[in-house]
């Protein structure tokens, strides 16, 4: 019997004809008993483990693509509270007309620049519903409000990953192609019940998304760093570069900046730390932020900004811009990638020293990656205190050494010893950031930038991170990060200015040794 002859029967008050959309209406509807998702925990925060044996597989339907989970696993517990069940083939195909029939009638109108954001979205609101009232097919309100959300989201939003952007427990979304989307979630990566129609659909997604800020990607340009409104991060790679389907980044941001009690309460740094901290940028030490990727140095770069006075003139350079600074007196510079010509292209170093003409209190570089680091360097050598940026490195040690490559980088040809005197005479501290295997973000070492002893630039750690307290049951780190005993020299810098530091700061612990 086919689908219209099943429905016509419906319609007339038939009973013997099977509910196409009742598997849908079925698992729409919450479990008896279900629990909450656990609360979010952004940045530090990593949820408890249960131990005792594993719990047996619980096997998918054939011909289900989603992964073998495990009952109470991260994936069951995080994953599925998130997300709606698998979508019916009846539902998916009048989606699909429900979509194509709402852009022919509104289509025109989506980039009318008189419609303000509200009355665009009141717009598709009752085109949409007179749409769904035009197909004639009987559904139930949970049937109906999820698809008018999902049409929606696919003309106004992001499609599948609009219910991950509004997931606050969702950081990270991973697209690897169409069928394949990851989260990061409570400090761990799970796959996603979202999806793509197609290949094109994710190609509609990103170039809507690029579009709005002015990039483009396309065959001669397949890759792209742009950002939402809210100022996250997003990366993509298109064919012929990505082999298995267009990929997609999307780092999310917090609506609300985090401050520097919240990295406390997560366990991100001791208030020790956070009370240094706050005593270096405002006796104008230049910092460094060194960690890997996805340690959080974009956060706690902001987390500083924060602690700038307010009087002080600030430049901000970025690839995208991302940093959520509070002070009124900022200036936000942006890099361009080239045109379709080649031409017009404006880099990080050519935003560096621009920035040296706008006179700036602070600079606050996103990232140095490559020559803009001489500038950056230099910038610090010449009056331009109390400037902060980030680098990719696994230590303290490790940032040096790569900050003297990137200089290399700029073309100069300069002896090593040379560049090594410009970084410590332009850096003081280096703030180290490291994810653990627990999925936490911790700040595992605060280090003074000390001098020169012949070839080798001189470290020395107020803090380090205490590893030797070793992980619960669940696998959580129990260390924090602990004063090593020794009070940097740049302290002497406070009690010029009057900045005053509790005394117990830098006291080592009584009991046991920190290591790194």
């Amino acid at each position: 019997m086919s689908l219209s002859e099943r429905l016509k029967i419906r319609a007339q008050g038939g009973t013997a004809v099977p509910d196409l959309l009742a598997p849908f209406a079925a698992a729409s509807r919450p479990a008896p008993g279900g629990t909450a998702p656990d609360a979010a925990a952004p940045l530090g925060a990593a949820p408890a483990v249960r131990g005792g044996a594993a719990p047996a597989l619980v096997a998918p339907a054939a011909g289900d693509p989603r992964p073998t989970v495990r009952p109470g696993s991260l994936t069951a517990r995080h994953a599925a509270p998130t997300e709606p069940p698998p979508i019916s083939d009846a539902l998916a195909k009048m989606k699909d007309r429900a979509a194509a029939a709402l852009f022919e009638r509104v289509g025109g109108r989506l980039s009318d620049p008189t419609l303000g954001e509200d009355q665009l979205y009141a717009l598709v609101r009752s085109e949409l519903d007179l749409v769904v009232e035009e197909e004639k097919v009987p559904l139930t309100v949970e049937e109906r409000k999820r698809l008018t959300r999902e049409v929606k989201d696919d003309i106004l939003g992001l499609g599948p990953l609009q219910r991950l952007l509004d997931d606050e427990s969702v950081t990270e979304i991973m697209v690897n192609g169409p069928d394949l989307v990851y989260v990061e979630q409570h400090g761990k990566l799970t796959r996603s019940q979202a999806h793509f129609s197609s290949e094109e659909h994710l190609r509609r997604i990103i170039e809507r998304i690029v579009s709005k800020v002015g990039r483009r990607i396309d065959e001669s340009s397949p890759l792209v760093d742009a950002r939402l409104p809210d100022g996250s991060r997003v990366n993509a790679v298109i064919p012929p570069l990505a082999f298995s389907g267009s990929s997609l980044t999307i780092r999310k941001f917090a609506k609300d900046p985090y401050l520097v009690d919240d990295l406390v309460k997560f366990g991100t740094m001791s208030p020790e730390m956070a009370e240094l901290l706050r005593a270096c940028v405002e006796a104008r030490l230049n910092i460094i932020v060194s960690g890997g990727t996805g340690t959080g140095k974009t956060t706690l770069l902001n987390v500083l900004s924060s602690f700038i006075p307010e009087g002080d003139r600030i430049v901000t350079i970025e690839d995208a811009v991302e940093l959520q600074l509070q002070q009124e007196h900022v200036v936000q510079l942006e890099s361009r990638p080239a045109n379709t010509e080649g031409k017009g292209e404006v880099t990080i170093r050519d935003l560096v020293r621009n920035s040296l003409r706008m006179r700036p209190d602070r600079i606050v570089v996103g990232e140095v990656r490559g020559g803009e680091s001489l500038d950056m360097l230099q910038a610090m050598n010449t009056g331009h205190d109390g400037s902060l940026s980030t680098v990719h490195a696994n230590s303290p040690r490790d940032a040096v050494a790569r900050l003297e490559t990137l200089v290399l980088m700029a073309g100069m040809d300069l002896p090593l010893r040379a560049i090594r005197e410009q970084v410590t005479a332009a850096v003081d501290v280096i703030v180290q950031l490291a994810r653990l295997r627990d999925g936490t973000r911790r700040v595992t070492a605060i280090t003074e930038v000390h001098g020169m002893e012949g070839q080798t630039v001189t470290l020395q750690d107020a803090f380090v991170f205490d590893y030797a307290a070793g992980v619960d049951a669940s696998g959580r780190f129990l260390g924090t990060t602990v004063p090593t005993g020794v009070r940097p020299r740049f302290t002497d810098r406070f009690a010029e200015l009057g900045i005053t530091l509790s005394p117990h700061i830098f006291a080592a612990p009584a009991t046991g040794r920190a290591t790194r």
